[in-house]
């Protein structure tokens, strides 16, 4: 049993089978060839999206409510149970799971194993969440091109027996498994849309199944997932298959861990803890690299698996690009998986595990800009610009976290935007009780779904305003912003914080009618560095956050410039 997934699968690839050689990976997200995929963009905007539209209540719960993940079975049949033809590590949670996956994927590519990664949500292309082959960069065009042309009519004749109502992501999910088995991966990262018990992903079965994974519990998508943190944990939990060893993060309160244990015990699968007492890990440093920090950390896990069978190692010195604390037990979930494969077989060395955390890094995801790419958005080197897409309280926390790390005593401006459905005051008590910002410029998100999912930026002000008038912080409202402030008119409106003679004071504005736009980065700059004495001021720090797409736009304008 232990043995049966480090060898080779060469099992019929069914109804699509075909041969194909190793396609060479660009790690650029955008390209002029994407072109090629206009039809394929073109059907899947025909298709329902949740994402864009909204979850509804309920939709990911293991319940009459929940998904029906009859007609995913459906489809993959129809596409020769392509998921059915590699070995998978299944990862679920509320926040972590992207990292986790990254860091995990990582780690085998390193050891040399031909690796699938499936992910969401996307940064610029939708290409991004299928990776495939040693490097990790989004699927090719020509690839992903020619897989759909093959799967269409399969596609075709499941949409119509189903009556329309297959999904965006159920498609796209079953496209990726297609993948990975045509590719013959030797194992494939899947990570959970939504919940885990009804999740599109979640047709993978014990016997393909070599570990889940289940990093935190928290309160995003309380409605679809069944309305508390408890319900939450069922539907997360619901990823864990009989036999098979589930890897827990945390750390976790103990009544959500014992929902988890109780769902392991029921399945008789062995459970390794991410915060086992035997598991250490300090950061010693926080350093420089061309402009870029990283947390250097000590990493030792040693622990016991059903009382049988122990997993250990011993990383010194490891230099991790992803920072905060988060992280780091990010870090160490994905190496207590990658000691629990080693167990199951996998040849995976102390070497391997060290270099695949390390070599991870994730767009958008506490990105620091070289000082190159801050200078295409204006930005004369004053002034350090920080990208993260947190979007909720506990990634709000972990953002400060990030901050207060590398923030030295220099000044700090937040440009933040986010969806209407978020929880906009614990997010801003999160970022003003930490990293306790200069100034804060809020900002309309360009939201999948349209603006009526945006928060109009006014409102996201009004919001901030009282927050930090109820934390007792000095705050002025310096009204509205466009982006194309004059020198003047930015010293005029950081000399309307000095009536807090001796205080500290937030300056607090936001961008009116218009969505977010570059411009209001190098805004953000000046403002903070005019405010703390123009040229003799410390470097300061401009932190974009609030929503990935707000993250996402400005990716696209650095690959556009």
């Amino acid at each position: 049993m232990l043995g049966r997934f480090p060898v080779a699968l060469r099992l019929s690839r069914g109804l699509l089978r075909w041969s194909s050689a190793r396609h060479g990976l660009s790690a650029m997200a955008g390209g002029g060839d994407e072109g090629r995929l206009g039809d394929f963009f073109e059907y899947m905007e025909r298709l329902r999206n949740y994402e864009r539209a909204g979850v509804p209540r309920g939709a990911g719960t293991d319940s009459e409510d929940g998904f029906d993940l009859g007609r995913m079975r459906r489809l993959l049949r129809r596409l020769g149970d392509p998921h059915t033809h590699f070995p998978a590590v299944h990862i679920a949670g509320t926040k972590g799971k992207g990292s986790t996956a990254a860091f995990l994927s990582n780690i085998m590519r390193e050891q040399g194993y031909n690796v699938g990664c499936y992910s969401s949500p996307h940064l610029l292309t939708i290409r991004e969440r299928i990776s495939v082959g040693n490097d990790g960069g989004p699927v090719p065009v020509g690839l992903l091109s020619d897989l759909f042309d093959q799967a269409k009519e399969a596609i075709d004749e499941s949409i119509e027996s189903e009556n329309g109502s297959l999904t965006h992501f159920e498609v796209f999910t079953a496209l990726s498994f297609l993948l990975f088995s045509r590719e013959n991966v030797d194992i494939a990262i899947v990570e959970a849309g939504l919940g885990g018990a009804r999740d599109a992903t979640n047709v993978i079965q014990s016997t393909e199944l070599a570990a889940s994974v289940i990093t935190t519990v928290g309160k995003e998508h309380l409605a679809a997932l069944g309305g508390s943190l408890q319900s939450i944990a069922i539907a997360k939990s619901g990823i864990i298959k009989q036999g098979r060893p589930v890897v827990i993060g945390g750390p976790f309160s103990a009544d959500i861990e014992q929902i988890i244990r109780d769902r392991a015990f029921l399945t008789q699968s062995p459970v390794i803890s991410a915060c086992d007492p035997g598991i250490k890990s300090i950061t010693k440093c926080i350093d420089w690299d061309n402009g870029k920090p990283y947390q250097r950390c000590d990493i030792s896990i040693f622990q016991m698996i059903a009382n049988c069978a122990f997993q250990s190692v011993e990383l010194c010195d490891v230099n991790l690009q992803l920072l905060g604390d988060h992280q780091c037990q990010n870090a160490i979930t994905a190496s207590c998986t990658a000691l629990c494969l080693r167990n199951l077989g996998w040849d995976i060395s102390d070497a391997s595990i060290q270099a695949g955390l390390e070599e991870t890094q994730l767009p958008g995801r506490s990105q620091f800009l070289t000082q190159e790419e801050a200078l295409v958005l204006g930005l004369d080197g004053a002034s350090t610009v920080l990208i993260d897409g947190a979007h909720t309280e506990a990634s709000a926390k972990a953002l400060s976290n990030v901050i207060e790390t590398v923030r030295l005593e220099g000044p700090l401006a937040l440009v933040v935007g986010m969806a209407n459905d978020k929880e906009h005051l614990a997010f801003a008590e999160q970022l003003l009780v930490g990293s306790r910002p200069d100034v804060v410029l809020l900002t309309e998100a360009s939201i999948a779904g349209g603006a009526s999912r945006a928060m109009p930026a006014p409102s996201l002000k009004e919001i901030w305003m009282s927050v930090a008038r109820d934390l007792g912080i000095n705050c002025v409202d310096i009204g509205t912003i466009s982006g194309a402030e004059t020198p003047e008119h930015i010293a005029n409106l950081a000399a309307s914080s000095s009536s807090f003679a001796g205080k500290a004071t937030v300056m607090i504005g936001c961008q009116d009618k218009t969505p977010f736009s570059c411009d209001l980065i190098r805004t953000a700059s000046q403002l903070i560095l005019e405010s703390r004495g123009g040229g003799n001021a410390s470097s300061g720090l401009v932190c974009v956050t609030g929503s990935l797409h707000v993250v996402a736009a400005v990716l696209q304008h650095l690959e556009q410039h």
